[in-house]
């Protein structure tokens, strides 16, 4: 009789491919993990370029700011401090001033129309050298007028306005004479007052 192969005749085919692959899964995901490595590779080096790139300029804009100033020198630094106190003491100047232009314009506001003045005295209540007030109470002397009037009541009703003058303080009749001018009677007078300071009470 003549033998017969039962045996199927892909089967030693199939016990090859079998065989071969888990090496050809293991060579697809070398090449996977080789190709995703790479495309890190890529993206990696893709950042550093660009962050490199912004150094380089940032770089170049330093390299090209203008250099810092020089700092002030020793005669620059005393001429400011002169500066300053000048200006310091221009200012405590100004404070402490007295505004004559107000004080005459005040008083001539007050001033009645039947009085008229011979003479009139002012100075300031504030030394020029000190920068202080000079007054030390007593007696008024910084705004002394002498003048006439046709009677006392003349006097007492300038009197009375003086005292309303803001700028005015300590106000005080010297004297107040009855005489004769010319055929005329009339009231020679004197008042004495101060001038008042800037933040001082009033007296």
């Amino acid at each position: 009789m003549r033998a017969i192969n039962l045996l199927p005749r892909d089967q030693g085919q199939k016990t090859i491919r079998k065989e071969s692959l888990p090496v050809l899964v293991g060579a697809c995901s070398g090449v996977l993990v080789a190709a995703a490595l790479g495309a890190m590779f890529m993206m990696g080096s893709g950042k550093v370029a660009s962050q490199q790139r912004k150094l380089d300029d940032l770089n170049r804009r330093y390299q090209a700011l203008p250099p810092a100033p020089a700092g002030p020198s020793a005669g620059q630094q005393a001429l400011a401090g002169e500066q300053s106190a000048r200006v310091t003491a221009l200012s405590a100047a100004l404070s402490s001033r007295v505004s004559w232009d107000r004080v005459f314009r005040e008083f001539s506001l007050v001033l009645p129309d039947d009085v008229w003045l011979t003479t009139l005295t002012a100075k300031s209540p504030i030394s020029p050298l000190t920068n202080v007030a000079t007054s030390a109470g007593g007696a008024p002397s910084e705004f002394i007028m002498e003048g006439r009037t046709y009677s006392h009541d003349g006097v007492a009703r300038l009197l009375s306005r003086l005292q309303v003058v803001p700028d005015l303080t300590n106000v005080q009749l010297q004297s107040s004479t009855l005489s004769v001018v010319g055929g005329q009677n009339v009231v020679e007078f004197s008042i004495a007052a101060d001038i008042k300071v800037a933040g001082a009470a009033s007296s």
